[in-house]
């Protein structure tokens, strides 16, 4: 597969996982609130999204920027296609069964099922959490044992997901989540998510900009995989998209 491709997937993974601007605070005592009464987090809301986003994919080896295509069905599909100095690299179709990548280059294609990326990364996946991860909304739903701590001007949302420990730093003025923070324990896997650059989409505000860092270990040793992604577009509606997918049959599946 392309490497700009391959990586591409390795970062599609990574929003599995999760969901430049730096969150600061002040040296206050926290207090405890109550979730459910008190802290009302501005997600986005569609029936169609549509965006053009340029994308830095960044290893310990190399640095590689495509362009994306962006399509989204509320929890249904997410459609991709990927070009690299004009000319189409290749695809990708996410929907509730697997994520299918396409190599236009090298003529082949990968088929990946939830519960081979849940056993790689050691965590559970499924089509809501690559969803809301990407639109930058909660990835897991407020439970009675979370807890939120206020600092300053953030809220501090707490959850624990096995033995995922996740937690959601959300703006207190505009109730927008910047940054998420994820940490494995038996792996110590690390995986960090900054939103920024807020602009409004329909009624409401939605992340332009973002970055991914995520830390995993490997056989070769501790991995370092970076995703920064800048949107010159973005758009949400009822008008029904088209999905146009389709793998030709010389293509071989790897």
């Amino acid at each position: 597969m392309n490497k700009s491709l391959r990586f591409l997937l390795i970062g599609l993974s990574i929003l599995t996982m999760a969901c430049s601007k730096k969150i600061t605070t002040t040296a206050t005592t926290p207090t405890i609130t109550p979730s459910r009464p008190t802290l009302a987090i501005e997600e986005i809301d569609f029936e169609y999204f549509q965006g053009k986003a340029r994308m830095v994919l960044r290893d310990a080896k190399k640095e590689r920027e495509v362009k994306a295509n962006i399509r989204v069905r509320k929890d249904s599909v997410i459609w991709m296609t990927f070009s690299v100095i004009g000319v189409q690299g290749g695809k990708a179709l996410i929907n509730k069964d697997s994520i299918t990548v396409v190599s236009n280059v090298d003529k082949e294609y990968y088929v990946f099922e939830y519960a081979e990326l849940s056993k790689r990364y050691n965590f559970p996946i499924d089509y809501n959490v690559i969803q809301d991860a990407l639109l930058g909304n909660l990835i897991h739903d407020k439970k009675e044992e979370d807890s939120i701590i206020q600092e300053s001007s953030v809220f501090v949302l707490k959850q624990q997901s096995g033995t995922v420990s996740v937690a959601n730093f959300i703006n207190a003025a505009s109730m927008k989540i910047e940054k998420v923070e994820m940490k494995e324990s038996n792996t110590s896997n690390s995986l960090t998510i900054n939103y920024s650059n807020f602009q409004p989409v329909g009624e409401k505000v939605f992340p332009y900009n973002g970055t991914i860092n995520l830390f995993y270990k490997a056989v070769s040793g501790l991995l370092n995989t970076t995703i920064i992604f800048e949107y010159n577009k973005a758009e949400v509606g009822d008008k029904e998209l088209k999905f146009p997918f389709n793998i030709p049959k010389r293509y071989e599946r790897r």
